[in-house]
């Protein structure tokens, strides 16, 4: 998370509002519960993000390094 957020800033990639909500909230979840989901059918054993989190993470990260969704 961070580091989409730094590729964001390098690149001056303006994130939408829900992006930059979206990280902020997944870290703060993973600092305070180790995990940003509650529900264990939505990721697998010891990951920090569900399946949808960590995709919606990779579409960032991709908006930030200038390659559009995929």
């Amino acid at each position: 998370m961070k580091r989409a957020r730094r590729a964001a800033d390098k690149a001056g990639v303006q994130l939408s509002d829900w992006e930059d909500e979206f990280l902020g909230s997944v870290s703060d979840r993973v600092k305070t519960y180790g995990r940003a989901f509650g529900d264990p059918e939505k990721g697998a054993p010891g990951q920090s993000l569900s399946a949808m989190q960590a995709r919606k993470l990779k579409e960032i990260t991709k908006k930030a390094k200038g390659e559009g969704k995929g």
